[in-house]
């Protein structure tokens, strides 16, 4: 009988050799594209912060010059000088709002502006809630009268995951608000206490001139009984980070695992196979 030639799996190797070899290029390929895609967007993000942080250095825009703006939203992060008077009655807490870590609620209270028929929504800072009952609020401190408020052009407020249509009255209005006017019923039927807040259907639930392309964050010290440390805008950098950190993971991972099986166990097992030839 003759003996099969030492070599008679040598086509089928090389094309599996090849076959293997395309495989990793292309995944390696595939998960260093990702890896650089979102190293791009980390960049982005950066840029955009950056871009907010010039905004913010900005001289105060005054109240005629706000007025003035073609569209307020060009103008976000900017700081603005407006004068009218505090809405009260329509003042608004947003719940399940966080501040270095406490929950408690957003105060929003229309803002009047001095001179005109507009309206302005002031997010005007943060109160801690009652961990007893969550439906009595904290005592803030509303001055009346024409008063000059300072802030940040931001957007509207931000919305979280409402749970059922009845989410954003589901909590009672406080019944003493003899001591704390600002925690009078938005509307009739309506609650004080809300999840969220639209700025087109609050409108037309209280019927009041509001502009609903922008919304004012007011800054400074904390003061009439509210926290004003607002957290930076949610842009996702670490997570941009952690994705490419992964893809460049899988690609090392891909060539680590191409080495070893490509040429350090062939060669193993060549090394092997003489030596073992060799007892022979």
């Amino acid at each position: 009988m003759i003996p099969e030639p030492l070599n008679a799996e040598a086509p089928r190797s090389r094309g599996r050799f090849w076959l293997v070899t395309i495989a990793a290029i292309l995944t390696l390929a595939a998960t260093v594209s990702l890896g650089r895609w979102q190293l791009s967007r980390a960049a982005q993000k950066e840029a955009l912060q950056a871009s907010i942080d010039a905004e913010k250095q900005k001289p105060a825009l005054d109240q005629a010059e706000f007025l003035a703006l073609p569209q307020a939203s060009d103008a976000l992060h900017r700081p603005v000088r407006l004068r009218g008077l505090w809405l009260t009655p329509q003042t608004v807490y947003l719940d399940n709002r966080q501040m270095h870590g406490v929950p408690g609620f957003y105060v929003l209270t229309p803002f009047a502006l001095e001179g005109t028929e507009q309206t302005v929504m002031i997010q005007r800072g943060w109160v801690q809630r009652n961990f007893v009952d969550r439906t009595k609020l904290g005592a803030v401190e509303t001055p009346a009268g024409i008063v000059e408020v300072t802030g940040l052009i931001e957007p509207p407020p931000s919305h979280l995951l409402e749970l059922g249509a009845s989410a954003a009255a589901a909590a009672p209005a406080p019944a003493s608000a003899a001591s704390a006017p600002a925690q009078a019923p938005a509307a009739e039927g309506s609650s004080a206490i809300r999840q969220n807040l639209d700025l087109e259907a609050f409108r037309a639930e209280t019927k009041l001139p509001l502009r609903t392309d922008v919304s004012l964050q007011q800054t400074g010290p904390a003061s009439e009984g509210l926290q004003r440390d607002w957290p930076a805008p949610a842009l996702g950098l670490e997570r941009h980070y952690g994705y490419a950190f992964q893809w460049f993971g899988l690609s090392a991972l891909v060539v680590i695992l191409y080495v070893w099986f490509q040429f350090i166990t062939p060669f193993r097992r060549s090394r092997r196979r003489a030596r073992d030839e060799r007892r022979l």
